[in-house]
């Protein structure tokens, strides 16, 4: 059993060394061939978590089986009871929450109505000036038009009315 843990944990340590120098390279050589590695169905087998189950479960039975009297059977199970727990931590304190953390710089001009921003270029009564809004991650300076008819000054806050035809139509909005 000393064979089977070993190889458990030196492979589990050379697949994380070789992912980390080489996972970007390979990936892109490999034309996403190791994506089928990824379970869409069931998010919790990703391969971080399964590769470091493995690696644990390795360095567990070892540990266990020099520096204990345990039977085989029950090193096994205190083994593979170790390693789903490292793995449930793995995925629930690291693999989760880097999931939910990424930003996304898209929007849609859409999604601007209802948003406050600040005129960076003068909004005639009639005509086109320009808004700072912020979208996504970060700001956009749109086209913007007043929806009222009233000239807005340069550093005014607005918030946005309507968008049309690539345009946004705002009102000037006094905040304290």
């Amino acid at each position: 059993m000393e064979t089977l843990y070993m190889a458990c944990l030196v492979s589990g340590i050379l697949i994380a060394l070789v992912s980390i120098i080489f996972g970007d390279w390979l990936g892109a050589a490999l034309d996403g061939v190791l994506d089928l590695m990824s379970f869409d169905g069931l998010p919790w087998l990703q391969p971080m978590t399964i590769v470091g189950g493995i690696t644990v479960f390795g360095g567990a039975g070892l540990l266990l089986e020099r520096y204990t009297a345990l039977t085989a059977a029950v090193v096994i199970i205190i083994s593979l009871l170790i390693a789903i727990a490292v793995g449930a931590a793995v995925f629930f304190l690291y693999v989760r929450p880097m999931e939910n953390s990424e930003n996304s710089i898209a929007y849609s001009i859409a999604e601007l109505s209802g948003k406050l921003g600040e005129v960076l270029v003068p909004i005639p009564s009639a005509g086109y000036g320009e808004v700072m809004i912020k979208a996504g991650a970060g700001v956009t300076n749109q086209i913007a038009a007043s929806f009222d008819g009233e000239p807005i000054a340069e550093g005014a806050k607005v918030v946005v009315v309507e968008v049309k035809e690539g345009t946004l139509y705002v009102s000037e909005v006094s905040l304290p």
